[in-house]
């Protein structure tokens, strides 16, 4: 029998070797060049062919192998009836449309499992920001002013909070939700927690957690001292301006999932307003531009969407790339970390045998 075909999307795999060797034997690796990693010639060698019918689509790396730009249905339509599976690093898949690849049969896998240590970590740093006020600090430290200096020592105390005392609402708990609040809850005991997500967690989960559900962003926000999203961007801004609205008079917000999830504009009016009094934020609207309103605002903590970044998280990247794709072609007919399983269906464009 022919070996399963896959086509890799990007750099040759820099860390788990041995893994690397199992998949290659395998799989027969088609590897397209750079140049044909750019949108047109890659649409053009769909439309020829050019590499046949293969299986899966493999991208260990989520800073290279994504040259062709977002994976619309003009682009996932030229792809050959025969992939059942694309499996990529990363967290966050606003770049895919995961709902047209399940209309067309295909299994979309993310890496967010391999990088949720790393999210929840910095997570925690941006909440000990908001809620003790450290880029007011920090940045009057650096400044070198003595009046700098005693002006954050004498009044940033004013508004900190022990997070410990306070309520954290979290939108989505999935893998780095879940993360999040398990740290959180370790570090900060008694710490509240509320969450919402789009799928009530079992009730065995919420009790590990000791969160609580809540059925819309809207209760979460009216309760929640500090709303941390953990939610993948679906193409839809979340905190607008009617919602931050209903955020508890002095709330704090942190966003690691996707800038997009928050309109900037009407968040700058609301800490101007008091309506929100701290801000922590890895990822923004317009990467790797950031709002200059914002950025120069001590109450707002930034990160250059880091929060995922590091060595730890790429290996994982790579390794669950290729677990995903050894799991769905093979004898166990499964991805470990499916995003869009849910959406396929009996009937779609292309049904698939493992289905």
């Amino acid at each position: 029998m022919p070996k399963p075909r896959v086509l890799h999307l990007g750099d040759p795999i820099k860390y788990n070797h041995d893994l690397y060797a199992r998949f290659a034997a395998t799989f027969e690796v088609i590897r397209p060049s750079t140049t044909e990693r750019a949108r047109p010639e890659f649409k053009l060698a769909l439309q020829e062919r050019r590499w046949g019918t293969f299986d899966a689509i493999f991208r260990p790396f989520w800073n290279t192998g994504g040259e062709m730009g977002d994976w619309d249905e003009e682009l996932i339509a030229l792809l050959p009836e025969s992939v059942k599976i694309i499996a990529s690093a990363g967290a966050g898949y606003d770049w895919v449309d995961v709902e047209c690849l399940a209309r067309y049969g295909i299994t979309y896998c993310n890496g967010a499992a391999a990088s949720s240590d790393a999210v929840a970590d910095a997570t925690l740093f941006l909440l000990l920001a908001v809620f003790r006020n450290l880029r007011w600090s920090h940045a009057a430290a650096h400044s070198l002013s003595p009046i700098a200096f005693q002006d954050a020592h004498t009044h940033s105390p004013l508004t900190a909070r022990n997070p410990a005392t306070q309520t954290l609402g979290l939108i989505g708990l999935g893998a780095i939700g879940r993360t999040i609040a398990q740290k959180a809850r370790a570090a900060f005991p008694g710490i509240r927690i509320v969450y919402h997500d789009v799928v009530r967690k079992s009730a065995a989960v919420e009790t590990s957690l000791q969160a609580r559900f809540a059925e819309s962003v809207e209760a979460v926000v009216r309760e929640a001292d500090c709303v941390v999203l953990a939610t993948p961007f679906a193409g839809r801004t979340l905190i607008d301006a009617d919602t931050l609205k209903k955020f508890k008079r002095g709330g704090r917000l942190v966003n690691i999932a996707r800038g997009g999830l928050v309109d900037e504009e009407a968040l700058v009016q609301a800490l101007e307003a008091g309506r929100i009094s701290a801000v922590g934020m890895d990822v923004h609207a317009r990467e790797p531009a950031v709002h200059p309103r914002l950025a120069a605002d001590r109450r707002v903590m930034m990160l250059s969407h880091n929060a995922g970044g590091t060595v730890d998280t790429h290996v994982g990247f790579e390794r669950l790339a290729m677990e995903n794709i050894l799991g769905f072609l093979g004898e166990e007919g499964k991805a470990l970390t499916p995003v869009n399983a849910h959406l396929i269906r009996e009937g779609d464009k292309r049904v698939r045998s493992l289905l």
